[in-house]
């Protein structure tokens, strides 16, 4: 499409429609010396109510329509969250919508040209206002096929490298861009308390701090401050809030506890992310202590408006407005709820045509004012003057050969696999491999795309190295790889794979088994992780652990490679087998990075970013837990985590010594510094992840017995040593106390430095506060 002839084809339908002169390209809106926010001034005082509703409505892209009317039915509709369609309306109907202004945003549009026919389409209503494009780039630009996929936000977050994460959201607004695209809903910064959730892979696990790290570091790659030029996108706090710590582990289900915890551990990634400059939030499918989300006052005006002051805007998750009647039941019908929804604080609607339905109905019977809309309106007309959409709205269709899944966004990709990866057992030092000459290799993740994670469509083959492909790659021609194909479902082994399994694990020098979960939103039937794809167990599904016992059976050294979004809780694993390997959900170049850690190519660095429960009946297993909460044990199983938060082996070996204060005592105001020496003693150069951790020794509430507070990753050659320093501000040791007052008390507090949560890995130092 040559751009400059479809532009001026457009102008001349615009003025033919409604005339161009003079005064109308001087119109203050289309002023680009003028700021987004005089520019969205002048722009709303010119709206009808139908194009203030239009712009506070988001549907579905017409392609996605069409294949969604293939897959559903009518029926099916109402309960499903992936795919969308409007029963008694087609695409002519949508088309006209657009036309008219009276469709401000679509989502689940994946290609350049769909895109630009839809802005085409914008171009022609009243006012031209261009279309704000959403889409799920969770990790990577992932539903476009041919996109960099990078690993998913749970592995991100063992990286604990927030620079690379940066990075790699940088090169995602570039594919976003280049594909026609401008708004990403990421990043979940839900707490993760309750592993059985499916979102687990999507989320930066389960401690606030991190989490908050995390988030922040994608928000500034994405948006790079005001995200003003054709590389940037705007990001999305979502869900806000609780939507990893539901009652029963399932989606949507509620959330129910104190505001204590709400301010204390739910709400800091998000009031970091309105700090960072995030432009939009997003509501969670939940309740929270019995008012919907998506209805509170509480959370979306009176903490995110007027305390935090948000300027952005908020929108709904899919069908949640709908749900405050028709699940939730706290509306009457469908107006209500949306008048609900409204005055709560909510500024668009994701997914439907019945929000707009609503306002007209509303405001006629004078229970809404276009006053009440203006401020959401205008927030959404900002972000599309700072995008630049007034000045072009287009893009260029052959960009995305060039951009999408570029040499130096694989570079990013591969290398934040390798800091990702989690070494958990290595027995015997049996990795790295050596003097190694026959490996078997089976598994129903050793040759799949589950590599990929949720919110992932197909990519191309040749875009995808899996694991038996990174092995092939990796090995050196010495080395013969056998190996079993038993499919790629994690649901289905056969007893005959598995037998055949024992016998060729019988002449094999060690065995590699690559199991876990499949995540991939386009397989329906074999998905075991992902969005709504939660679990009763954390157990290896169907015949894995089966599999794995028979092939160590045959005598020789097994190592079990993980594929997973969530925690695996399989202590006979733990206890048996010779080294786990936790991948997460890698990304393109996963099997390459997983390769290149059991050859020893690459060190593994990677530390755990949520605790591993014993089992399911072990919830809650998080690591930063109050003081009571193993007072007791439980009668039939060790009261423990199989794994901890922090935790990760490496081929080096790492010594913590002299830790020291540089004042033992400040006051409430003050600040110190701590600081630990770290030498590498082994022979083999390594990074490591240096933690910070607190403990207020005796508090009028109680605290938990160790919260993160600060990270840092070294890197040491052999033999090297190097003093690491962490500045411990006041604020760092505040808390809610009994009259939900923020501060510091005086007293005692423990300051633990090491290599990850656990006590016998940490050195610990006590510094006095002083009123």
């Amino acid at each position: 499409m040559k751009l400059p002839f479809v532009l001026s084809i457009l102008t001349i339908t615009t003025c033919l429609a409604f005339g161009c002169t003079a005064e109308s390209e001087t119109l203050p809106y289309k002023d680009s010396k003028l700021s987004a926010e005089q520019r969205a001034a002048d722009l709303l005082e010119r709206m009808t109510l139908a194009e203030k509703a239009g712009q506070m409505s988001q549907f579905v892209g017409l392609k996605h329509i069409a294949e969604s009317e293939e897959k559903l039915s009518p029926e099916q509709l109402i309960n499903s969250d992936a795919h969308g369609f409007y029963p008694g309306l087609n695409n002519d109907d949508l088309i006209k919508m657009t036309e008219n202004g009276e469709i401000g945003s679509y989502l689940h549009v994946v290609d350049a040209q769909e895109a630009n026919q839809l802005q085409q389409y914008a171009m022609n209503s009243r006012l031209a206002i261009p279309l704000i494009i959403g889409i799920d780039a969770i990790h990577g630009n992932a539903l476009v096929s041919g996109a960099t996929v990078y690993p998913s936000p749970i592995s991100a977050a063992s990286s604990f490298n927030t620079k690379l994460v940066k990075k790699s959201s940088t090169e995602t607004a570039k594919e976003m861009r280049a594909n026609g695209s401008h708004w990403t809903f990421t990043p979940n910064i839900d707490i993760v308390r309750d592993p059985r959730w499916g979102r687990v892979g999507e989320t930066f696990g389960e401690d606030p701090y991190l989490v908050t790290k995390m988030g922040v570091a994608t928000i500034e790659g994405l948006q790079q401050d005001d995200f003003i030029g054709p590389e940037k996108v705007i990001a999305n706090a979502k869900h806000f809030v609780g939507g990893g710590d539901s009652i029963n582990g399932l989606n949507i289900a509620p959330l129910d506890v104190s505001e204590r915890t709400l301010r204390q551990d739910y709400f800091p990634p998000f009031k970091a992310a309105v700090d960072a400059g995030v432009f939009t939030f997003m509501a969670a499918h939940n309740e929270v202590n019995g008012q919907p989300s998506h209805g509170s006052k509480f959370l979306l005006n009176d903490v995110l408006r007027e305390e935090w002051k948000f300027s952005g805007f908020v929108v709904s998750d899919w069908l949640d407005v709908d749900r405050l009647h028709s699940l939730h039941r706290v509306a009457k019908n469908q107006n209500e709820a949306v008048k609900l929804s409204i005055e709560a604080g909510m500024d668009m609607n994701m997914h439907g045509p019945q929000f707009a339905k609503a306002i007209f109905e509303l405001v006629a019977d004078g229970r809404l004012t276009q006053e009440q809309l203006n401020d959401s309106v205008k927030a959404i007309l900002v972000a599309k003057f700072r995008l630049g959409l007034f000045e072009q709205p287009f893009v260029d269709e052959s960009l995305a050969e060039t951009v999408n899944f570029n040499p130096e966004h694989q570079k990013t990709s591969l290398a934040m696999a390798r800091d990702s990866i989690v070494l958990l057992k290595n027995d015997h030092n049996i990795l790295p491999l050596k003097n190694i000459k026959n490996i078997f290799v089976t598994g129903p993740n050793a040759n799949a795309h589950t590599i990929l994670g949720d919110w992932s469509l197909p990519q191309p083959e040749e875009n995808v190295t899996t694991i038996v492909e990174g092995l092939q790659q990796v090995s050196s021609k010495e080395v013969n790889i056998d190996y079993l194909d038993v499919g790629n479902q994690v649901k289905v082994l056969s007893e005959q794979h598995i037998s055949e399994a024992v016998k060729r694990a019988k002449t094999a020098d060690v065995s590699i088994v690559v199991v876990g979960e499949n995540p991939l939103r386009f397989d329906n039937e074999g998905k075991t992780s992902g969005e709504n794809v939660a679990r009763a167990e954390l157990d290896l599904y169907g015949k894995q652990l089966e599999l794995i016992q028979a092939i160590h059976s045959a005598g020789k050294p097994v190592i079990v490679v993980l594929i997973n979004g969530r925690p695996i809780s399989e202590p006979w694993l733990v206890e048996n087998v010779a080294a786990i390997i936790e991948a997460w959900e890698p990304g393109s170049f996963g099997g390459q990075a997983v390769a290149e850690i059991l050859y020893g190519k690459v060190n593994p660095s990677a530390k755990m970013p949520i605790s591993v429960p014993y089992s399911a009946g072990h919830i809650q297993s998080i690591y930063n837990h109050k003081p009571s909460t193993y007072f007791k044990s439980y009668v039939d199983l060790p009261t423990k985590n199989l794994f901890e938060f922090g935790f990760g082996l490496s081929y080096s070996s790492f010594e913590y010594s002299d830790i020291t204060l540089d004042k033992s005592s400040i006051d409430t105001s003050g600040q110190a510094k701590v600081s630990i020496t770290v030498t590498n003693t082994s022979k083999v150069a390594g990074d490591e992840v240096v933690q910070l951790y607190i403990n207020d020794n005796y508090s009028e509430v109680t605290r938990p017995v160790k919260e993160l507070k600060g990270f840092q990753r070294i890197s040491l050659a052999p033999q090297a040593s190097q003093k690491v320093s962490f500045t411990v501000t006041a604020e760092m040791l505040a808390y809610y106390n009994l009259a939900m007052e923020w501060g510091v008390e005086a007293g005692d507090f423990s300051l633990m430095l090491g290599s990850s949560s656990r006590d016998q890995d940490l050195q610990k130092i006590s510094l006095n506060v002083k009123k």
